[in-house]
């Protein structure tokens, strides 16, 4: 990466599956993204519990002494539904005050594997990236083409003009942790002037909550 500016990361939000999907390179994958993440020396913020891929990742994280953050809605925790948090816990009351507490305490977010509440939690992160409420960077772990379909999507609905060349880029993917790392390290966040005027209420770590109901 030389000659291209690094932006420092020290913490990555990962969402995922909590199966362990059919291939079992899924599993492989989220070992193997938790062992580079702990050899870069970055620290974990998931979902918490330790059900399918989100184990598998959070895992090898704390075998490579890097912090773990799960944070988990209280609904989540009754009877042990999803298993011991694999590291510290907050609880919080909603899905929306988990993923808005997983925008504030992250540099950067990749999606693995996952089904409708880890694409939920990927488009969340886009969308508000677009609306510069966030501008850290967000890929997709593209292992065995299982997002190619989302990725060939996502480039239609450009040619369709429903999605800018501009906000298209907000978009990450590689086939391998380092490289997603790599490029997630150097990304330029490149933000939309009309877009980037507008005013968002201050964040929920101010006792405040924070408006993010817009939707695009």
């Amino acid at each position: 990466m030389e000659g291209v500016s690094v932006r420092k990361i020290k913490k990555i939000c990962v969402f995922c599956g909590a199966n362990s999907g059919k291939d079992v390179a899924f599993v492989n994958a989220a070992f193997h993204l938790g062992e580079v993440l702990g050899k870069r020396k970055i620290d974990l913020v998931y979902g918490g519990g330790k059900l399918g891929l989100m184990g598998c990742v959070s895992t090898a994280v704390a075998q490579h002494e890097r912090q773990v953050l799960g944070i988990i809605p209280s609904a989540f925790t009754v009877n042990n539904l999803v298993g011991e948090t694999c590291g510290k816990e907050i609880k919080v009351a909603t899905m929306q005050e988990r993923l808005v507490m997983m925008m504030e305490l992250s540099d950067a977010f990749i999606a693995l594997p996952g089904g409708f509440g880890t694409l939920e939690e990927l488009f969340q992160m886009i969308s508000w990236a677009q609306l510069s409420i966030h501008n850290n960077p967000i890929g997709v772990l593209n292992i065995n083409g299982f997002f190619n379909g989302l990725l060939s999507f996502v480039d239609h609905a450009v040619k369709q003009e429903f999605i800018t060349p501009r906000a298209r880029k907000i978009l990450i993917s590689a086939t391998t942790a380092d490289e997603l790392v790599d490029k997630l390290q150097a990304f330029r966040f490149e933000s939309d002037p009309a877009l980037s005027k507008l005013k968002w209420s201050p964040s929920s770590s101010q006792k405040e909550k924070l408006d993010l109901t817009l939707r695009l």
